[in-house]
């Protein structure tokens, strides 16, 4: 079991003042009282390739981790923030970097119509890789333009302990309330009996919505200052967990994924993927082996 190192990282690229991953970052850090360690990464084999100047990059992206260290140390409080330049392929360099950090944050540009469908192949690949918390914040987002609660998405699994607990001590940093989302919707082989369905469809919602008060009653118990509060709904998972952080105004949208042994390493959860490309804010997505 691995020690969890008290300090977050944080990705940028040249965009770093728009995407607000930094911003957001900067406010847990001072939540957490802990450090940051930001990680501005370059590619390596286009340094090698003809007409390329390796030395105008390197001068420009030391010009960058300058600026970010500027930054860091203009903003508030006394940690030790620091800004640093790596070479390699992002994803990995990032997921290297961060692999005993509490968490790893990176930004995510455009959350359009169509351009939520372009999510930066970095962003995503840092997600499948990572063995820590990843959380992607949108392009602009700003906490203070926000008052909702942190919503963890659970499904039927027993195995969720890491996501809620990541999804609690977010919460209670923040002086949020927790609220579960559970999105089920009946399979499609009962869609030809609408009697049945109608039927079915109340059985499943009573039973999703006492397994689910059971679920945040151990969780009351744990911890009692804590407010929590359920939202069982039906219909597709994605949709349904995007829409219920778009309707609660949420800060933060936290989901598992079990895709990080070495055999399943390159698959992300097609829930996690769908929600990763279309949530409009801060998503934390928690691999279920996490330990703290």
């Amino acid at each position: 079991m691995s020690t969890v190192k008290p300090v977050i990282h944080v990705g940028v690229d040249a965009s770093w003042r728009d995407t607000g991953a930094l911003e957001w970052a900067l406010q847990e850090s001072l939540l957490r009282r802990e450090p940051l360690q930001v990680v501005h990464v370059i590619e390596d084999k286009p340094r090698h390739a003809p007409g390329w100047e390796p030395a105008a990059v390197d001068d420009a992206s030391m010009e960058l981790v300058n600026e970010v260290q500027e930054y860091l140390d203009e903003s508030p409080g006394t940690l030790d923030n620091e800004a640093d330049l790596m070479v390699g392929q992002p994803a990995r360099r990032l997921t290297e970097a961060a692999a005993d950090s509490r968490m790893l944050v990176v930004g995510r540009r455009g959350v359009g119509t169509f351009k939520r469908l372009l999510i930066g192949s970095t962003s995503e690949a840092v997600v499948v890789h990572a063995a820590v918390p990843v959380v992607v914040v949108p392009e602009h987002w700003k906490p203070s333009d926000h008052a909702g609660p942190v919503l963890v998405a659970l499904d039927d699994d027993d195995d969720n302990a890491a996501v809620m607990e990541f999804a609690v001590a977010e919460a209670t940093e923040w002086g949020l309330p927790v609220r579960l989302v559970h999105v089920w919707d009946l399979p499609a082989v009962y869609s030809w009996d609408a009697m049945n369905v109608a039927g079915l469809s109340t059985e499943w919602a009573e039973n999703a919505e006492r397994h689910f008060e059971n679920v945040v009653a151990e969780w009351r118990k744990k911890f009692p200052e804590q407010s929590f509060e359920v939202d069982v709904r039906r219909g597709h998972v994605v949709d349904g967990i995007v829409t219920a952080a778009e309707q609660s105004d949420t800060q933060l949208l936290v989901v598992g994924t079990r895709h990080h042994t070495r055999v399943a390493s390159f698959l992300l959860g097609s829930v996690a993927r769908g929600v990763l490309h279309h949530a409009t804010c801060p998503l934390a997505i928690v691999p279920a082996a996490r330990t703290s």
